[in-house]
């Protein structure tokens, strides 16, 4: 066999769901794992449903996943134009060449365009009139301008027979196949016809797509049969589901949770991790590892590993394998993702960023948990003053009452005001009236952050809070103790 040669090729109707971006990425896999070529070409057969500014929600989703293209739009490698719209005038030479060879049909029967899967109001079991109209009668209807389709002339006897990477052999009844349109009254070709001329121009080899093409299979087949090409390696992925609240498992969907690439990053996923976890939805190493680079996986990457029962996308795995990538960030590079969702900038707390990344970088799971995680920070929230209780610490509201003025005044003797300082004086304090030092650190820890659970422990809230600030705190926390 040649070299290999994958393509993707999306339609520009909006977000990159995370099954089209597994596909992109199979097809990414397949083509470095064998030193191959990774195409991008563009599907807008169906202008009807495109979105503006589509296509470069494509480009940046592919950049930020680092599957770059070898052939594309942008990249020309002799097989252009890479979008679909600017081929339009090759495909009816094509469609026109099935008709002469009796392999396709011009119909003309009312509303019978097609929309961009290719199905029309003919089903399988009907037979279009046109279909037997004498072929000279049609040319001359053709020619004289009447609106018509190009469909393709099925053989409805018998069965196809083809055999997938993931799924094996499949067998499918011709009778069940509809004649598909090929052509649509503007010209524009359906999207079941270009992809078949487009990667048999662009010498794709392995077609990587979901299931659900697996019963269009055979016409495609049918058509690269009728031009006399070589029908290509079909790698059918199996779908990905998602699981309700109730446990209930259907087709991935929005109810389940985010489902674009772009929305899960902008939840703070971080796209790395996104990949990894997506190359696992169907795939496997052979082994219990779970941690790839996306190199690391180019290389692992193997046919073999796919397996046809259905993935269920568990957020909750996804959460903990992008934990592990935080972790794994050096700090500043944390420190520079983060940022954004922490929304600093331009507020007081900029200046002290670095030092809040270090507490959070060990402590959130997602990028989008900063900003909550240290509102505290930003302002001191309503708490009870049963927070003060905390039974390990063997504090209560009675000992914060009579221990926190002493605090205050220890904390307002300090030469330096740093964690280590901070945290030392708390020690002390508990050391000098044998009590536990958890006491004292959990009284200090609820008056200046009203929380009970904080990224770092008193000394390193006060110290990114300032001494003015954490006793102004500690000073209102007596307030209400008082009254």
């Amino acid at each position: 066999m040649s070299a290999v040669r994958t393509r993707f090729a999306p339609s520009p109707t909006g977000f990159m769901h995370v099954g089209n971006l597994r596909t992109a990425l199979y097809a990414w896999l397949l083509a470095r794992s064998e030193h191959g070529k990774f195409i991008l070409r563009i599907e807008d057969t169906d202008q009807a449903r495109y979105v503006p500014n589509a296509v470069e929600v494509i480009y940046a989703t592919l950049a930020s996943a680092g599957l770059d293209h070898d052939e594309g739009p942008d990249r020309d490698g002799g097989c252009g134009p890479y979008v679909q719209s600017e081929r339009k005038d090759l495909y009816r030479k094509y469609a026109e060449q099935l008709v002469a060879s009796g392999d396709a049909y011009y119909c003309f029967c009312d509303k019978c365009d097609a929309p961009d899967d290719g199905e029309t109001v003919h089903d399988a079991a009907e037979v279009c009139a046109c279909r037997s109209m004498d072929p000279a009668e049609a040319v001359r209807r053709a020619a004289a301008g009447s609106p018509h389709v190009i469909r393709q002339k099925i053989d409805r006897s018998g069965v196809s027979t083809f055999t997938d990477t993931v799924f094996g052999e499949i067998t499918i009844e011709n009778k069940v196949l509809d004649d598909q349109i090929l052509l649509k009254r503007d010209g524009m070709p359906t999207y079941n016809f270009a992809n078949v001329v487009d990667d048999h121009l662009m010498g794709i080899t392995h077609v990587v797509r979901g299931s659900e093409y697996l019963s269009s299979t055979p016409k495609y087949n049918l058509l690269y049969r009728a031009f006399g090409w070589e029908i290509p390696v079909y790698v059918h992925l199996p779908l990905i589901m998602g699981r309700d609240a109730e446990g209930n498992v259907s087709k991935l969907s929005k109810r389940h949770g985010s489902v674009s690439f772009e929305n899960l990053v902008a939840e703070g996923y971080l796209p790395e991790a996104v990949v990894n976890y997506i190359a696992l939805l169907g795939w496997s190493p052979k082994s219990d590892r779970e941690l790839f680079t996306l190199s690391e996986l180019a290389a692992a990457f193997k046919l073999s590993g796919l397996n046809k029962s259905p993935a269920v996308f568990d957020y909750g795995k996804l959460r903990w394998m992008n934990s592990q990538y935080i972790q794994n960030l050096p700090p500043e590079e944390f420190a520079r993702r983060a940022k954004p969702f922490a929304r600093v900038t331009g507020t007081p707390l900029e200046p002290a960023w670095p030092r809040i990344a270090a507490l959070l970088q060990s402590r959130v799971e997602v990028l989008g948990e900063c900003a909550e995680m240290i509102g505290f920070l930003r302002e001191l929230p309503e708490f009870d003053l049963a927070l003060f209780c905390h039974k390990k610490s063997k504090s209560d509201v009675e000992n914060t009452r009579a221990d926190l003025p002493e605090i205050r005044n220890v904390l307002a003797g300090l030469t330096a005001w740093t964690a280590e300082n901070i945290s030392l004086a708390l020690t002390d304090f508990a050391a000098a009236r044998e009590v536990k030092a958890g006491r004292p650190m959990w009284q200090a820890r609820i008056a200046v952050s009203g929380r009970a659970v904080t990224p770092g422990g008193p000394g390193e809230i006060m110290e990114i809070l300032g001494r003015t600030e954490s006793l102004r705190r500690i000073d209102a926390a007596l307030a209400r103790l008082k009254s």
